[in-house]
């Protein structure tokens, strides 16, 4: 099962000409879901071809660059006949603002458009066998992360072993390995714990949006396969980065080692840093020992298992 992760927008609050505001897409298994819709992001998913099938979008907080690529983009799934629902899910007491975007210039999408507040610490969106979480962040206003964390699957099934056992090749396997015992013709019942290892973790993908480094975020991502976070300033920047709920490279690679997580992708970039990015990769990677990389539009990488 596939899930590709393409960043649309890498800049901070100012864009340049080579990064555009936060928007980060994720197709997993051809569902997509666009977490931040800062300026441009429409023409960024046509420019880097993710597709416009967007089924949900999870908004960090209310500044601009996380949101003024909306109404655009929302007029645009009109101008395509769009007729599905689009579900935008926002922290506390944000509902307003977003629909104000919504209906910028006075339009009525003519399809429809959900805005679901969500607090910090629950669950934005359950999906068949994952959740989107959110996750409590620190910036100058309401905001939050958010978690994509699959389920459990199903241990490996041992089919060398269930052979040994008598279990004929066939639709008994699928049952053993969907966790049911197996009556054989000979009266024997073959249990799957007896064929099917322990079970497997899913993937884990955590996006923190704007924020200053939080044990909130820790928990979020431990272990995670993926941790997209914010790394405005580099070190000589730290005080700014307390001033405005934002942090820097090396902050956030304090972070993603506390959590153990296993991929660090560091996003949101002043645009001071234009053209000099590998300062910030450097000082992130002095704190943490795991792949570390500073997130380019564009760019799009995949999210394997964990084995």
């Amino acid at each position: 099962m596939s899930m590709r992760v393409t960043f649309l927008g890498t800049s901070g609050a100012v864009p340049t000409t080579q990064r555009a505001p936060s928007a980060v897409l994720v197709n997993r298994e051809g569902e997509r879901f666009l977490f931040d819709c800062g300026e441009g992001t429409q023409r960024q998913m046509m420019r880097f071809g993710t597709g416009f099938d967007v089924s949900h979008i999870f908004v960090t907080h209310l500044h601009g660059d996380h949101i003024l690529g909306l109404p655009g983009l929302i007029q645009s799934f009109d101008f395509n006949d769009r007729t599905d629902a689009l579900a935008i899910h926002v922290p506390p007491r944000s509902s307003e603002g977003i629909r104000e975007l919504v209906h910028a210039g006075g339009h009525q999408p003519g399809y429809p458009v959900r805005i679901h507040e969500v607090t910090p610490e629950s669950v934005a969106y359950d999906g068949e066998d994952f959740e989107v979480r959110t996750v409590e962040t620190d910036h100058r206003t309401r905001s939050m992360g958010f978690a994509l964390v699959e389920d459990d699957r199903p241990g490996r099934f041992d089919r060398e072993h269930a052979e040994e056992l008598g279990v004929p090749v066939g639709p008994k396997f699928g049952r053993l390995h969907e966790g049911e015992a197996v009556e054989l013709d000979d009266g024997r019942v073959i249990r799957p714990e007896q064929v099917v290892g322990a079970p497997r973790p899913g993937r884990r993908l955590v996006y923190t949006g704007d924020t200053r480094p939080t044990d909130a975020v820790v928990e979020a991502a431990a272990e995670a396969d993926l941790l997209i976070h914010d790394a405005t300033f580099a070190d000589d920047e730290r005080q700014r980065a307390r001033q405005t709920g934002h942090s820097t490279a090396r902050e956030a690679g304090q972070v993603a080692a506390r959590a153990g997580a296993r991929r660090l992708a560091l996003t949101h970039l002043s645009s001071r840093y234009a053209g000099r990015w590998e300062r910030l990769e450097r000082e992130a990677g002095e704190a943490f020992d795991g792949e570390c990389f500073v997130a380019s539009d564009g760019q799009k990488i995949d999210v394997p298992f964990p084995e």
